[in-house]
């Protein structure tokens, strides 16, 4: 594979919101801790490491040991899991949804990224340890978003009537799908056929591609970790406290014109039980699930949280300091998106006395294989007008290949100054007669517009077959308009290339904040 990397801001795909914080913008600083360069973990290790308690490392340990078993493991999990319990062991950490047969490419990139990071930082702290950690969105209830992966351009989807935490589905359903699916997928039959929960599934697999690396997979739909939560669970439910921080720190933000991403509400947990993940809200002193039938009183919700603080989870606002609860973390890998929401939360967790960790924005890629490139090479296009929309797409072609003058600008330019002529004379003799000069003006050039429209239409027609060679180059990496990493599995490459994810592995830098553009 060939590397070539593109400045986000010249992609045209992200946020100025996302923009500004990888560009470090100092009106952003306020809202997190420590921007992540590698020298800045040294102040990050300190702090977590004086905060992070013995007693919930001893609770990771033991939780961690609970959810391997039966699972076959690799030396380097074995290590990473053991190393776990000591003080000078760290993590970095991504998070995920339960998508089937992994969902779109990024999921692999942000996997690549956080255990990148730990190899990098481990030669710059030999002293530690960093544990490469995927946190499974097992608590989810969004089976819509997880139900389909694409391949090969194709859409294939699971259907179950199944509800709640997706990551307690049974997944043997998905068995319906493997006579559809082109190429091997013997990995996929293993994870969804011999093991009983969707997370049990995943952590299969995902242990599978990622073992060798050291990769700890984490299911916080646990007993053990919901009740060192306690006192978040309380604070929400009845001070509403996460909510008035947020709504702070929004405020704060949209004074410097940015849109928040998420909102907090009142309360920000579900109530979660057997096939049931629904919102908790309050009426006085009535605690009310969402379309049930389940209701408490103050009492009795103040003895559940202490009693089964399991069957709380927590909501998008909340899922953050949960994670950092729980982990001795030092660094959160996400997406634009991503990054952006954790920027709304820092006042959440300053107010819990909790680190904010550093966020690290993934690694982002658009793969060319040879085909593809070879077409686009006969263009003479540059790969960042990949990134243009369509249209604009063939306009940029049409320009740098037709022989004609088809831009009308100087014409445009030329009637302009002619009518501001014509309108300076006319308003010597009568200046009502200034609009009169001005809509004819605007109506010329509106005439000259739709003349310059119709020559650059008309050569397309001359170039129509370039022109769908070009078309199939931007579907195929850009399908239904979106970029590939969001769209296309992972299997469409590691079917072809066993050594698909090892590539990534070594080209893909987690410090190195560009868009990477891969060539087969």
């Amino acid at each position: 594979m060939r590397l070539q990397k593109l400045e986000f801001s010249d992609t045209r795909s992200f946020s100025t919101f996302f923009l500004d914080y990888i560009q470090k913008k100092n009106s952003l600083t306020p809202f997190y801790s420590r921007f992540p360069e590698i020298q800045n973990f040294k102040f990050q290790l300190e702090e977590k490491g004086k905060s992070f308690p013995d007693l919930n490392r001893k609770i990771l340990s033991e939780v961690l040991q609970k959810q391997y078993e039966g699972f076959t493991v690799t030396e380097a999990v074995k290590e990473n899991l053991i190393s776990l319990q000591h003080k000078k062991t760290f993590t970095i950490t991504t998070g995920h949804q339960q998508n089937i047969f992994t969902g779109p490419l990024y999921f692999i990139y942000k996997i690549v990224t956080v255990i990148n990071s730990c190899v990098e930082l481990k030669k710059q702290y030999p002293e530690y340890n960093f544990v490469p950690v995927y946190w499974m969105a097992s608590e989810d209830h969004d089976y819509d978003e997880i139900k389909y992966f694409r391949l090969y351009g194709k859409k294939h989807t699971w259907v179950t009537e199944q509800t709640g935490a997706v990551g307690r589905f049974d997944p043997k359903s998905i068995e319906k799908l493997f006579s559809e699916i082109p190429g091997d997928v013997a990995l996929f039959k293993e994870a969804y056929l011999k093991h009983p929960t969707l997370s049990a599934a995943v952590r299969y697999y995902v242990n599978e591609l990622f073992g060798k690396q050291g990769l700890v997979v984490i299911d916080a739909d646990d007993r053990q970790f919901k009740h060192s939560f306690i006192k978040v669970i309380e604070a929400d439910l009845f001070d509403h406290t996460p909510k008035k921080l947020v709504e702070e720190q929004n405020k704060q933000l949209e004074s410097l014109g940015y849109s928040p991403q998420v909102f907090a509400r009142d309360i920000n947990f579900f109530y979660l039980d057997k096939n049931l993940r629904s919102r908790i809200e309050s009426n006085g002193d009535t605690f009310q699930v969402v379309d049930t039938n389940i209701k408490f009183t103050k009492e009795e919700i103040q003895k559940l949280i202490v009693e089964e603080p399991e069957n709380f989870s927590p909501n998008v606002i909340l899922r953050p300091l949960y994670q950092e609860f729980i982990l001795p973390n030092l660094a959160y890998a996400g997406g634009p998106a991503e990054v952006v929401y954790w920027l709304q939360l820092k006042k959440v967790f300053d107010h819990f006395s909790i680190p904010f960790p550093m966020l690290m924005p993934r690694n982002f890629a658009l793969i060319i294989d040879k085909p593809v490139s070879r077409k686009f090479e006969k263009t003479g296009l540059e790969y960042l007008h990949l990134f243009e929309e369509k249209n604009y797409l063939f306009n940029q072609w049409i320009v740098k290949h037709s022989v004609h003058d088809l831009s009308l600008g100087k014409e445009m330019k030329s009637v302009r100054a002619d009518f501001e002529a014509i309108k300076e004379r006319a308003s010597q003799v009568d200046t009502t007669l200034t609009k009169f000069i001005e809509a004819q003006a605007k109506r010329t050039i509106n005439g000259l517009e739709k003349a310059e429209h119709k020559l650059l239409r008309a050569e397309k027609r001359l170039h129509a077959d370039k022109l769908r060679q070009l078309e199939s180059v931007k579907n195929e990496l850009f399908p239904k308009g979106s970029p590939q990493e969001r769209v296309d599995n992972f299997l469409n490459f590691y079917q072809q290339d066993p050594q698909f994810i090892q590539h990534l592995l070594d080209l893909f830098d987690p410090f190195d904040f560009r868009f990477n553009l891969l060539f087969y």
